[in-house]
């Protein structure tokens, strides 16, 4: 088990690396909740994110012969970053191992931070192949494994995030949320609490389709899952460590599981009200506000923002995330009459007066009476889908709601 005074050691190491990040009250949702809703900005790291902490407090704690050696380590964004920006602070080199399929835009910034010290060696198509990779390579070559979330230094620089939180609060935090994928910010940062600060609520958070930590800890032993959701890439994690597990089990109170659409709602959300630019995992926290609605009335509420590596690429898929979750767009697969005149009359009489086509796929067969239209449709009110079927029965006309068919919709709509 992490001690405390490990990371107290790790806050010393990490003066003038890492950032002492903001506790930062927002007035939007302190409004909303009924409550005192203050972000711990780690977003605003050198590397935009927490990873930077437990990478330097591990890779500064080799001895002089494991450095000279160097360091491996895989990663599909932040980890790889954190590494690099660590690497380049103290001189060593780095071999970081991505996955084939990391946007450029990653890459490239994993170059930035580590400069001349890095090789990036893209392998595998998942983090997990990519994993295995940089296992092998680093026993071939004798190097230094630097594990994301894994060991007792990682744990300790990640749990700094707890001692600034601490010390930036006039008041007691009567709860806190942090995001959960491997478990080693959450493992740092209760500790922390459950030492200073024993009466916090800890709540974990974790993408619902990658539930790996509430999982093992409702079964009491660590437990791998088989599929998850890799949308939330920062918090997908198959397998939490089993030190991980151990303390998190220990500390939290509760963990909730946040639907990736949610998520999305809130990343556009914290845009455009707040200026605020997260990743998909940066927002979990406070996606799962929500879920504590009645709980925290009243109460002094931390939510860590782990991330702001959000990839601008990723911005259409999120769009179409959230309207999905939020019951505001909708598919059909609809058999189209092929006559003259059939599409107009599907716009002027089917759809309702605020209704928006967003996506329409059609391929006329000469021979048929109709042919299948896959039709996309955005409601200015979730409320408007009952009117909008009830409207295509009267008219006869056959369909499928594809939203709620997951392997045609995945088949249809990329």
């Amino acid at each position: 088990m992490i001690k405390l005074e490990d990371i107290y050691k790790a806050k010393v190491k990490l003066q003038g690396v890492a950032m002492h990040t903001p506790l930062m009250i927002n007035e939007n949702l302190s409004e909303q909740y009924g409550a005192d809703i203050m972000l711990k900005r780690e977003d605003l790291q050198p590397v935009r994110s927490y990873k930077l902490r437990g990478a330097y407090n591990k890779i500064s704690s080799l001895s002089g012969d494991e450095m000279t050696r160097g360091v491996v380590c895989a990663s599909a964004g932040n980890h790889a970053q954190g590494v690099a920006y660590a690497c380049k602070k103290l001189n060593i080199k780095a071999t970081i191992f991505m996955p084939l399929t990391t946007p450029k835009q990653k890459v490239s910034k994993v170059r930035l931070f580590g400069k001349d010290k890095v090789e990036v060696i893209l392998k595998g198509d998942t983090f997990d192949e990519s994993f295995e990779h940089a296992s092998k390579y680093c026993e071939e070559h004798n190097e230094i494994f630097i594990h994301p979330f894994d060991g007792d230094e990682i744990i300790a620089g990640q749990g700094t995030v707890g001692l600034e939180i601490m010390e930036d609060s006039t008041r007691s935090v009567d709860y806190l949320f942090v995001p959960i994928g491997g478990g080693g910010l959450a493992a740092g940062v209760s500790t922390v609490f459950k030492q200073l600060s024993p009466q916090t609520k800890i709540i974990g958070v974790e993408p619902e389709g990658a539930a790996s930590m509430k999982t093992s800890i409702e079964n009491g032993v660590n437990t791998p899952l088989e599929d998850i959701d890799k949308f939330i890439d920062g918090a997908a994690v198959k397998r939490v460590s089993d030190s991980t597990f151990e303390i998190c089990k220990e500390n939290l109170t509760d963990i909730v599981l946040v639907p990736e659409g949610k998520v999305c709602t809130t990343i556009l959300r914290l845009y455009n009200e707040d200026a605020i630019v997260v990743e998909p995992a940066g927002a979990l926290t406070i996606a799962a506000l929500d879920f504590y609605s009645d709980k925290i009335k009243g109460k002094n509420v931390v939510c860590i923002i782990s991330g702001g590596n959000n990839d601008i690429t990723r911005t259409e898929e999120i769009k179409e995330r959230s309207l999905l979750y939020e019951g505001l767009k909708h598919y059909f697969l609809i058999n189209l009459s092929q006559r003259p005149g059939a599409l107009k009359e599907f716009v002027n009489e089917i759809l309702g007066p605020e209704d928006d086509i967003t996506y329409f796929q059609y391929t006329k067969k000469n021979n048929r009476e109709a042919g299948p239209a896959v039709v996309g449709i955005e409601l200015n009110n979730k409320n408007d889908l009952g009117s909008l079927e009830d409207r295509l029965q009267s008219h006869k006309i056959k369909y499928q709601h594809l939203n709620s068919h997951n392997d045609l919709f995945t088949h249809l709509i990329s």
